[in-house]
């Protein structure tokens, strides 16, 4: 590894926050009970399940028994997408909407419902700046809709969506609303009152807690079928052994997340318009993928006429700097990103692209290095590309 690693692959994970670690050693050394068992070494791991819930609820402004806890986002997202569309199937309700730049998470479980259960699904399009219009959504939604699921911000350009807005023309059409909100924490409001969703999925590595753990906020009186069965754990809507350790450093990490969420966003924003405008003002033939203004501050998706992304990926690395072409989920595969073709970019700018994640520990000078790094590492590709000459 090199000596002056500079990461800025924060979307794909983060490190563990220390003070979350803290929080989650005594059950990792020690006092690990089961929370089922009825004596005092479950007992222990019980109240710290039931604080941890209380703490989530408290952030996203909902009852501790909205919250089930799960191994991560994509097992939120599953049990959502697949547990919502299973309970109202009896209802005649067999059609689901999302949109064309959602997380594989919800891509692949659309696919699953549309192949092996009868679904059918309208996959809503997005503007240039990766924006959905809800005009579009109210058009799309039928008598047998069930479910949409729309992400709050995305993952490979940091684009929000208008989930308010989304979600109240669900609300008044009488269909539920679930959104990705992987990478919301300490960026932006949880408060799904204020959202009006009806389901929310989280997972925890995301915001400095650790991995393997998330959550689905389920609004009460949502309809859903466990997708995992097994003991009557989080209230017979997902079975097996809960992983104490994981949730009270989940509960810690979203706790610090919104505690600091004003002052991290400010300093992001300022870390990641830097990047911009010195991109922009270096590099000839670059460019801005997504909303300028409507997006994370931590995410910066950048594109460059006439480079391969992998070779320039390559070529930071060996200099330590770690960056991505977009979701870490599809970092191995060398298709031009889905969400970059969706909003209009052709096949050789979506290879031209890369994603710069932000975080806690990115500096000034980490950005003013990578500034002074990045115009000589894409002249020196374009040297041997015919387009550029």
């Amino acid at each position: 590894m090199h000596n002056r690693l500079i990461y800025l692959d924060h979307a794909a994970t983060t490190p563990l926050d220390p003070r979350v670690l803290e929080a989650m050693l005594p059950f990792l050394s020690g006092m690990s009970g089961n929370a089922s068992s009825i004596h005092q070494v479950g007992r222990a791991a019980l109240q710290a399940l039931d604080d941890a819930r209380e703490q989530v609820a408290l952030v996203l402004g909902c009852q501790p028994k909205e919250i089930v806890f799960t191994s991560g986002g994509s097992e939120s997202i599953n049990l959502a997408l697949k547990g919502v569309a299973m309970a109202l199937r009896a209802q005649g309700k067999n059609h689901l909407i999302s949109s064309t730049i959602e997380h594989h998470a919800v891509l692949h479980a659309l696919d699953y419902l549309v192949e092996f259960e009868g679904f059918t699904v309208t996959l809503l399009p997005v503007d240039r700046n990766g924006r959905v219009n809800p005009a579009d959504l109210s058009a799309a939604i039928r008598p047998e809709t069930a479910l949409v699921s729309v992400m709050y911000a995305n993952n490979e350009t940091g684009v929000i969506q208008p989930i308010t807005e989304l979600a109240a023309i669900c609300r008044e059409r009488g269909v539920l609303f679930h959104t990705d909100a992987v990478q919301a924490p300490g960026q932006l409001s949880l408060d799904v009152n204020a959202l009006g969703v009806d389901l929310l999925s989280l997972t925890a590595h995301k915001f400095y807690g650790p991995q393997g753990v998330g959550l689905l906020y389920l609004r009460r009186g949502t309809p859903l079928v466990p997708q995992i069965n097994g003991g009557a754990q989080e209230r017979r809507r997902r079975a097996g052994t809960e992983n104490i350790a994981g949730i009270v450093g989940l509960a810690k990490a979203l706790t610090i997340a919104e505690s600091e969420r004003t002052t991290h966003a400010s300093r992001l924003r300022a870390l990641s318009e830097r990047l911009i405008d010195g991109v922009l003002s270096r590099i000839p033939q670059s460019w801005l993928n997504g909303d300028r203004e409507s997006r994370l501050p931590s995410i910066v998706n950048l594109g460059f006429a006439c480079i391969e992304t992998e070779s320039l990926l390559l070529l930071l690395d060996q200099r330590g700097i770690c960056a991505s072409s977009g979701s870490a989920c599809t970092s191995g595969s060398l298709e031009p990103s889905h969400v970059l073709l969706a909003m209009g970019l052709s096949p050789e700018e979506a290879n031209g692209s890369i994603r710069f994640s932000l975080g806690k520990q990115t500096t000034d000078e980490q950005i003013d290095i990578v500034l002074d790094l990045l115009p000589d590492l894409v002249a020196q590709l374009r040297t041997v590309t015919s387009c550029a000459k």
